[in-house]
């Protein structure tokens, strides 16, 4: 059987692996129309800021590593510009000799990924603006920085490549500047949970131009003048655009191949495309995604690596299947972490589903050992099935681990108030005896159990304007004096017994404390002695962190610039 992978990294190289350790006899051909076919595409950006010192890391295999261990002929600076489906060939192109020549396949494998979105601005082709998404894209923008020293750059686009960009260029002493179409960064979680990113990003000086558009990038002398919106130019020495990827779709629609959504190659569960000699894998193809059944693309490398094992399977006879994608990631902002799984709350709504969501603020492991830190954890679940919908994030330590056991959850089908139950390890440097996941489901089994109720961040606008509720902070009085909810009172939790005669019992009592701890065991308190009493959703620490970031777009005109 003769195998012919159009693309490395992720996708083609993976299924060239498995191909050669499930068919001995196979002959495997890569090819690859860059100078590498296995490189870690995710650490770019970390060579850029000097995170990776030596460009060879980066490499992971190379044609005559392939060779050596496999015994697959990996062709690079070769490039397919043609599938011929009804006789089985393609037409490739040698970059370096500019020959042109057939090669016949039993079954062909797609691996093109993806290409970075380029708009068509003024200076789009010049060597001070670029994208990031090759090693040879890589080594341009280093060699760029290396040589020009620049003092100021702007990243347009607020996704993980324009994050991991930002930090990096940061990280060497440049002023940078991001600028977001979206009123948000990193779009795969919601709002309330962004503000943290948002926090971090300006904390470490970094510039966020958010909800304006970019309208064009010209060159103006020595710099890059970049026009968004009602801003009439932002002068920077370098620009990364990086405002998303699309599908690499050109060889399979001339192909012929069925297309889906974006443009995305359409691929049966065992990675099969309309020709059930061709298979796909990777950034290029539709997925359906694992919550919402929906055809989607989602261009990360753990779902491209488990395509292309089972196209390897399928085309040696073993019976694999794709189930879809879950949208599981994680990324490093400067000290911090963020990770997320599954849906937010945008996609929730837009798929129609009725849905509940619980916000809570641990520590990271056990508060008496030393390091302890706050992490800020937000799950989603359906109303009627308590099905884990998705769950997010943010902090220092184990922010990872969590995701990860929360997105192996989802993938067992358990439902949210499951989670209490999960036997997790446990020693004071790492966790909790009360992991934070164990912690998110006794919170909904306590609501779905009527033994608390839940308030959040977008009922408090109301609230403060009617006179029929009480608003209650259970936080120290120190706590309340160095910042506070406006129209709340301050009772102290321990407090909140000998005072409990203070609190009208006609009036729904609506709490709140540092992490949401405090304000549920003040519920129980008054619930127990006839009052109706709500607790707020992620505490004080979440209030204050989306408080600070609306106050501060307020404070913005709508076109970015300060009043």
């Amino acid at each position: 059987m003769k195998i012919i992978i159009i693309g490395g990294v992720a996708g083609g190289a993976t299924a060239a692996a498995r191909l050669r350790r499930l068919n001995e006899g196979a002959e495997i051909i890569i090819f690859e129309r860059s100078g590498f076919v296995s490189y870690a595409n995710c650490g770019l950006p970390y060579y850029i800021g000097g995170e990776i010192i030596d460009k060879e890391e980066l490499t992971l295999q190379n044609p005559e590593s392939f060779w050596r261990r496999f015994k697959i002929d990996v062709r690079t600076y070769h490039e397919v510009i043609k599938i011929n489906p009804y006789v089985k060939t393609v037409s490739v192109y040698d970059i370096k000799s500019h020959k042109t020549f057939e090669e016949n396949y039993d079954k062909l494998i797609l691996a093109p990924g993806a290409n970075p979105v380029k708009p068509n601005f003024s200076a789009m082709n010049s060597d001070k603006v670029f994208t990031l998404r090759t090693v040879e894209d890589t080594f341009r923008i280093r060699e760029f920085i290396d040589y020009n020293n620049p003092k100021t750059a702007v990243v347009i686009g607020g996704g993980f490549i324009g994050l991991e960009m930002a930090e990096n260029l940061k990280k060497r002493g440049i002023d940078v500047t991001i600028i977001q179409k979206n009123n948000q960064l990193l779009n795969v979680i919601d709002s309330d949970m962004a503000s943290f990113i948002h926090s971090k990003f300006r904390n470490e000086g970094i510039k966020l131009l958010l909800g304006l558009n970019v309208n064009d990038i010209k060159i103006n002398e020595k710099q890059v003048s970049i026009s968004a919106d009602c801003i009439n130019y932002i002068n920077a020495d370098m620009v990364i655009v990086s405002i998303g990827v699309v599908p690499e779709n050109t060889l399979a629609k001339d192909a012929g191949l069925s297309l889906g959504i974006k443009g995305a190659i359409k691929v049966n569960e065992k990675m099969q495309t309309s020709d059930e000699n061709i298979y796909a894998v990777g950034d290029a193809v539709e997925v359906k995604h694992y919550i919402t059944n929906e055809k989607t693309v989602i261009a990360l490398a753990g779902p491209a690596n488990k395509q292309a094992r089972i196209a390897a399977d399928n085309i040696c006879g073993i019976n694999s299947k794709y189930n879809g994608s879950q949208g599981s990631s994680v990324i490093k902002v400067f000290d911090m972490t963020v990770a997320s799984t599954g849906i937010n709350e945008i996609q929730a709504k837009n798929a129609n589903i009725n849905y509940e969501k619980v916000i809570l603020s641990p520590l990271s492991h056990a508060a008496y050992y030393p390091g302890a830190k706050v992490m800020t954890l937000k799950v989603l679940y359906e109303k009627e099935t308590l099905k884990i919908l998705g769950a997010q994030c943010i902090g220092y330590k184990g922010v990872d681990k969590r995701i990860d056991v929360l997105a192996t959850a989802i993938y067992a089908g358990l439902t949210a108030d499951k989670l209490k139950d999960l036997d997790l390890s446990y020693a004071p440097p790492y966790s909790s005896a009360k992991d934070p996941v164990n912690m998110a489901g006794f919170i909904i089994d306590n609501i779905e159990k009527g033994i608390v109720k839940q308030f959040y961040y977008e009922d408090l606008l109301e609230l403060q304007n009617r006179s029929d509720v009480t608003l209650l902070d259970t936080r120290t009085e120190y706590e309340f004096i160095r910042g506070h909810c406006e129209g709340f009172i301050n009772i102290p939790l321990d407090s909140l017994r000998e005072r409990i005669s203070e609190i009208d019992k006609s009036k729904p009592v609506y709490i709140m404390c540092q992490s949401g701890l405090r304000s549920y065991l003040a519920t129980r308190i008054l619930m127990q002695n006839g009052f109706d009493s709500y607790n707020f959703v992620g505490g004080y620490s979440l209030y204050n962190s989306i408080h600070n970031e609306q106050l501060l777009a307020s404070n913005v005109f709508a076109c970015g610039m300060e009043k």
